[in-house]
């Protein structure tokens, strides 16, 4: 089910493109690529699992306001603003638009009747492990499986050269990238529901929910990966298909045309179909449950409200989802990837808000200059900017953020030890 939930959209549509647009550093994106796109969400599984809990109980060191604002954002990210409307922008581009064409009509018609679907489906998330778990993610890897070892046993041709960005410095963008599958959000916000999967098998004790709960995200890993490779080998091959591709969707189409024909592109269809609408069944679910806590809202009313939004978004169509998507995604990463990954020193620190909230807040502005940067406005950024170390990666929020650590923590062991001695 882990699996299946986090094979959506984004995860189906951009490692073609990195493939593509690789060319002959194919391999070093990709090691970027898969190291936030697999590494951290299986690292964030783990975390949460470590924690007991969703996003809330693993924000609990930078205060409940500001770990409710995060998870705010986390939320509306993967679910009404993005993930959930690209679901269906991908599976309509794929599957729907070949026969009708890609006009504002069919898409509307489209999006009705799949987020009709979606909020049919999702107003029972007691059965979500027994539609999700037993029927639907069998039915994603199977199908995942005759995609990736077709484009590993039929290549459609050789690789074309490298754009810029992927000559100069392939692994960091492969690493940014990765960003857009949004798996290590979507990890935050799924962690909650797959321990309560686990709890409706009558699962209690918080070592064995545990323990699920990381074999889950390790399985879900490895199968993330194995499929990742073999679409980096699928875009990479189909360069003399589409040269010039927009989106990993072309690419996907083509290939498949190509190799299987007609009947390849109804399979290809129907596999985005069930990918997509497994991802924003889990989506939708997890997004109603958590706004339930907050807003005078039921669990039901939620699904209707979220699934309405998410249908009239997707309206935008795919190509501006995504470029809407890349600068609030690059801001917003940083500091997630810091709260996952220093949950597990919380035992380091006499006082984890102390480190934790310094840390985050430094990755975060450092975060929406490198945001600024890939948007609209990166024409009006001061030149300072281009000269901080490692802004021509994406990653102008690594050195400080890891500067700021190492003095936070210098000064938590200072502090501590003063508070013991003035104790004693």
């Amino acid at each position: 089910m882990t699996f299946a939930l986090f094979v959506g959209a984004g995860n189906i549509i951009f490692p073609p493109m990195v493939g593509l647009q690789s060319g002959e550093h194919v391999w070093i994106a990709a090691i970027g690529f898969l190291i936030t796109a697999v590494g951290l969400p299986v690292i964030t599984v783990v975390a949460l699992a470590k924690v007991g809990g969703g996003i809330d109980a693993l924000s609990t060191p930078i205060g409940r306001k500001a770990g409710l604002l995060l998870a705010t954002v986390c939320y509306l990210a993967v679910g009404p603003l993005f993930a959930t409307p690209r679901t269906a922008t991908v599976s309509f581009e794929l599957g729907i638009a070949p026969l009708t064409g890609d006009g504002a009509a069919p898409l509307l018609i489209y999006s009705l009747v799949y987020f009709a679907l979606v909020i049919g489906i999702s107003l029972y998330p007691g059965k979500l492990l027994d539609t999700v778990g037993h029927i639907l993610a069998p039915l994603k890897i199977v199908a995942l499986a005759v995609l990736g070892i077709a484009a590993v046993m039929w290549p459609a041709g050789s690789h074309v050269p490298a754009i810029e960005i992927y000559q100069q410095v392939p692994f960091s963008s492969g690493f940014v990238n990765g960003y857009l599958t949004m798996d290590t959000l979507g990890a935050m916000v799924f962690g909650i529901v797959i321990v309560n999967a686990a709890r409706s098998r009558g699962v209690s004790d918080s070592r064995l929910l545990t323990r699920y709960t990381i074999w889950a995200g390790l399985i879900a890993g490895i199968g993330l990966t194995l499929v990742y490779l073999s679409l980096f080998k699928l875009g990479s091959s189909s360069g003399e298909l589409v040269p010039d591709a927009q989106n990993g969707a072309v690419i996907l189409h083509a290939y498949v045309q190509h190799t299987f024909g007609g009947i390849g592109s109804l399979f290809l269809a129907a596999l985005i179909f069930i990918a997509c609408m497994v991802t924003a069944v889990g989506l939708t679910c997890a997004c109603a449950e958590f706004f339930a806590q907050y807003l005078p809202f039921s669990y039901r009313t939620l699904v209707f409200i979220l699934g309405l939004f998410s249908m009239v978004v997707s309206n935008l169509g795919l190509s501006h989802l995504i470029q809407i998507s890349i600068p609030v995604l690059t801001a917003i990463y940083p500091p997630c990837i810091v709260l996952v990954v220093l949950s597990f020193t919380l035992r380091w620190w006499n006082s984890a808000p102390r480190v934790f909230s310094p840390v985050m807040v430094i990755s975060l502005v450092f975060g929406i200059l490198d945001a600024l940067k890939s948007s609209a406005l990166s024409s009006h950024m001061p030149a300072w900017t281009e000269h901080l170390p490692l802004a021509g990666q994406g990653l102008a929020w690594l050195p400080p953020s890891l500067a700021v650590l190492v003095v936070m923590g210098i000064y938590d062991r200072t502090m501590g030890a003063r508070n013991v001695a003035v104790h004693n």
